[in-house]
């Protein structure tokens, strides 16, 4: 799965929980979860659960403190798959 491929199944997971709609609209891989679109850390927790979930992977505690933006949640999820 490529990036764009993941950044188009990722949006609707990470919508309900963003808090800044603007900064949502302009997503990159740049974009961090917790400063750029003021998700709380909870709910981050459950964006990397649904993550599981909608790419059938299991993310493991070291990685999942990775998950802080979209790059390095991309970056997590190719590997995931590639060890499948």
């Amino acid at each position: 799965m490529n990036r764009e491929e993941i950044i188009e199944k990722l949006k609707p997971i990470v919508e309900p929980f963003v808090n800044d709609e603007e900064a949502f609209a302009n997503l990159t891989d740049k974009t961090n979860f917790i400063t750029d679109l003021n998700i709380n850390s909870a709910n981050l927790v459950d964006i990397i659960l649904d993550v599981e979930d909608a790419f059938s992977i299991v993310i493991d505690n070291e990685s999942m403190e990775k998950m802080t933006d979209i790059e390095n949640t991309i970056a997590i999820i190719q590997t995931k798959q590639a060890e499948k």
